[in-house]
């Protein structure tokens, strides 16, 4: 079935204007979810890849109370202000060198 279209401009008129009455559908849709309350908490992984380290130096930092967390099923859940004002003031020391072993 063939839709007339009002403008002159090009067949496919019909198809633009569904496709933009869709994504209108869409956005509005989205308006309405309301915001997660974990939008403000970022997990081990994120929250590690944001200081640049690695995960389990995170978990270390969590356990000797220098990085504020919550354990939430399991998980570790950091406050996306907490992490920045812990990442103002820490200075990464890399870890220790090997030993080179004397032949």
């Amino acid at each position: 079935m063939r839709r007339n279209c009002v403008c002159a401009l090009h067949q496919g008129c019909w198809q633009v204007m569904v496709a933009y009455a869709r994504q209108q559908f869409h956005a509005d849709r989205r308006s309405c979810v309301p915001d997660s309350p974990f939008d403000d908490y970022l997990d081990l992984v994120e929250a590690a890849r944001e200081l640049g380290i690695h995960p389990q130096s995170l978990r270390r930092l969590i356990k000797q109370k220098r990085v504020p967390a919550v354990l939430f099923a399991g998980k570790y859940l950091i406050e996306r202000d907490k992490l920045e004002m812990f990442k103002a003031n820490y200075d990464p020391r890399p870890g220790r060198k090997p030993l080179r072993r004397l032949i």
